[in-house]
């Protein structure tokens, strides 16, 4: 019989249908709004999200079992008893807790949070963003006082109004800043520093399990979009990673199975929980990619994916664009860089200003696979897959920048290939690719002074904004 995978993400929701003959089929796709009510706010809206996902699973037909992706560090408040939202989802990308971090780091807290939770302060994570809610959304506390108050990422709240369960699994909760990564538990100190009731959260669970049936079908796995995109990598092993390229580039590597230490703005994190046993990652990413391609568009200044450039990389010829559209991620983790091009003249073209855009988030992704020991580490291709792959030059540029050849992965739901064969675990079914091809792609060109060059960039985006600022 059939197996579902919804993958929930940050533009759209679609659900993957893996046939009983392996055939693969998106049955259904839902793009929702986006919701920008200040500098630094982005928001959805819950109700929205939650029927997108029933429409998809009803496409879906019937099916012997269910896996869910989601956003990640997405969060937001919900009245357990109705299941109505009582606030906006606070989306990931999501900056509006900068100030309040950035008083916490001052008062010595990263601290506490890099030995427990092993991430920095920043508001990418679902701890300051579920304190911003109680202190400004006064629904949360009357809930919260009478023991009413949903509080947690979009998983649960989808978990409980699929199944009646109030659940999230360890990867989801390993992104909250408030699991201690070692014990896999939430941690009374990082929810005190964040000032989250313990008692509100939902409880942590395994990957793959029982979260509870849905009308048609069972659950039997949830996880962050992002690792579930590596478990369809077919990554198993330590030192095995990906690369997804969606609104951002996201990269995961196995670490194995003690908790990794937080160093070089990597982020420790959980990779799966299955039969009780966790496998940790390392996580290094960049805020935008997909988006900084869709701000470009939307300028008028990328007319289309299969862009061709007919002239030598743009660095080569002094042209950089630094993606800091909504600040640096790793390893830098500064949210004061604002994105810029540097070289521009006057007989500089809209193609040059795009392909240097597309270089500087292959660039930006190289220095985040650097601080992993990824990029050059071995002569085996690297596993990439998303919407940026479609366009040559972007693959090429990004192989020889990583000076090692990229395997692309043609079939392009991974994330929800990745959730479906967590399902497929579930219930027993041996986990495989079903065959999907990939395409190995070469450097092209020798990387001469890019690193250095992009580095040069990057000192000069930082400290635009005031420190603390919204991004």
């Amino acid at each position: 019989m059939a197996i579902a995978a919804i993958d929930q993400g940050t533009s759209s929701t679609r659900v993957l249908v893996g046939e009983a003959d392996g055939r693969l089929r998106v049955a259904c796709q839902i793009e929702h709004r986006q919701f920008y009510p200040h500098a630094g706010f982005v928001e959805h809206d819950g109700s929205e999200l939650i029927a997108n996902v029933r429409r998809c699973l009803e496409a879906a037909g019937p099916v012997e079992a269910i896996g869910l992706a989601n956003q990640g560090e997405s969060c937001l408040a919900w009245d357990r008893d109705t299941g109505e939202p009582i606030s906006p989802v606070l989306v990931w990308q999501d900056s509006r807790t900068a100030e309040f971090l950035a008083a916490l780091k001052r008062d010595g807290g990263e601290d506490l949070t890099l030995a427990r939770a092993r991430l920095p302060l920043d508001p990418y994570f679902s701890g300051s963003k579920l304190r911003w809610i109680l202190d400004h959304v006064p629904a949360a506390r009357d809930r919260l006082r009478a023991g009413r108050l949903g509080l947690g990422t979009t998983d649960a709240f989808f978990l409980q109004h699929l199944t009646g369960r109030y659940v999230t699994d360890a990867t989801t909760a390993s992104r909250t800043s408030l699991m201690n990564l070692a014990d896999g538990e939430w941690d009374p100190e990082l929810c005190r520093l964040f000032g989250v009731p313990i008692e509100a959260l939902p409880q942590i669970v395994s990957t793959v399990g029982d979260f509870g049936a849905t009308q048609s079908a069972p659950v039997t796995a949830s996880a962050v979009d992002q690792q579930a995109a590596l478990w369809g990598h077919g990554c198993r092993r330590p030192g095995d990673a990906k690369v997804t390229f969606g609104t951002g580039a996201f990269a995961l590597a196995i670490a194995g199975e003690r908790p990794p230490e937080a160093r070089d703005g990597l982020l420790p994190t959980v990779a799966w929980q299955i039969n009780g046993r966790r496998t940790y990652a390392v996580d290094a990413g960049v805020y935008s990619a997909g988006s900084a391609v869709d701000w470009l568009t939307r300028l008028g200044l990328y007319p289309d994916h299969a862009l061709v450039f007919d002239k030598p990389p743009a660095i080569d010829r002094d042209l950089v664009f630094v993606p800091a559209l909504a600040g640096l991620a790793c390893p830098h983790w500064d949210r004061t860089a604002v994105g810029l091009w540097l070289g521009l003249s006057l007989d500089t073209t809209r193609e040059d200003m795009a392909q240097a855009l597309l270089e500087g988030i292959a660039l930006a992704t190289s220095e985040a696979l650097a601080a992993m020991g990824v990029a050059a580490s071995s002569e085996a291709p690297l596993s990439i897959d998303g919407g940026l792959t479609r366009n040559a030059y972007f693959v090429e540029f990004l192989a020889s920048s990583l000076a090692r050849p990229v395997s692309v992965q043609t079939f392009a739901e991974m994330t929800a290939f990745g959730a479906l064969l967590l399902a497929a675990t579930g219930v027993g079914r041996p986990s495989h690719r079903h065959g999907l091809e990939t395409r190995v792609v070469a450097p092209r060109w020798p990387a001469s002074g890019w690193r250095e060059r992009f580095a040069e960039a990057i000192g000069r985006s930082r400290l635009w904004r005031r420190s603390g600022r919204n991004a």
